[in-house]
């Protein structure tokens, strides 16, 4: 736990060398952990990998009053970063967190040297069944296990047992009430609100590597090729037999191609 903009905030940080930055989606229920434990270890071979719990989910505090949007998420993710003594990282966002990885490297381009966005939000487009089953989950492990099949193109990934897990975790206390606060209908004004400018998108100088699950119910592979025509030094990687979770699915294969394409990308100085 570490003091981030004054919120008590769960993060993981383990591994040395060039800092990267882990972004998590918004499901119910997810930590940092729950999205990110097959690639930690991976990356952590080469890298200092950060992995906190966005503010609002997980073991990070809630504060009372606290505002959920964009603006908000991105302070937190500056602040861990401050909080660590890390001045400029790669990022990899997944999801609802690609969209947060965009809005830091268009708000604080100083601090990214390069972005992974992993079926990412963060461009326009219509909300699909997929997510607002989603953002409009009501606890129960029926309905948990419901939306697992959705994340899941290979459906043996997903069960009883794991649908339990994450239903729990749902409900810890807060956890809901704060869900409930951040994605409320009309969803499709809630997905707009963390859409970005398109001009400000195209002006992104990092290097980019956008990578998407073709079979994916929840974010729509067009928003890949969207992210692809408007950042300049941008490259694409579609995984076929793949729904919204390519870091669980395509695990090995997710963490080969972000560590070559980190290789490629390093910062320009080593930062701690």
């Amino acid at each position: 736990m570490i003091d981030a903009g004054h919120i008590r905030t769960n993060v993981h940080d383990v591994g040395d060398g060039d800092a990267v930055l882990l972004l998590h989606g918004s499901g119910p229920g997810v930590t940092a952990w729950a999205n990110w434990r097959l690639t930690i270890p991976a990356l952590a071979e080469h890298h200092r990998v950060i992995a906190p719990d966005i503010v609002g989910f997980g073991f990070t505090d809630r504060p009372d009053g606290m505002r959920y949007d964009l603006d908000q998420w991105t302070e937190h993710a500056v602040a861990v970063l401050d909080a660590l003594g890390v001045s400029r990282c790669q990022v990899v966002g997944n999801s609802f967190g690609g969209s947060l990885a965009l809005s830091l490297a268009i708000h604080h381009p100083d601090r990214v040297g390069s972005l992974v966005l992993m079926g990412a939000a963060g461009v326009p487009f219509p909300l699909t069944e997929g997510l607002d089953a989603v953002w409009g989950y009501e606890p129960s492990v029926e309905s948990m296990e419901r939306l697992l099949e959705i994340f899941a193109f290979d459906q043996t990934l997903v069960g009883r047992d794991l649908a339990e897990l994450r239903f729990q975790a749902s409900i810890r206390p807060g956890v809901q009430e704060a869900f409930a606060q951040m994605f409320p209908p009309p969803r499709q004004e809630a997905l707009d609100a963390i859409t970005h400018d398109i001009s400000d998108i195209a002006r992104i100088p990092a290097p980019t590597l956008i990578v998407h699950g073709r079979d994916d119910e929840v974010i729509p592979l067009s928003n890949a090729f969207r992210l692809l025509e408007l950042i300049d030094r941008a490259e694409l990687h579609v995984f076929g037999r793949c729904g919204h979770w390519t870091q669980i699915e395509h695990a090995d294969a997710f963490s080969s191609l972000v560590l070559d394409f980190l290789a490629r990308n390093p910062l320009p100085a080593r930062h701690s």
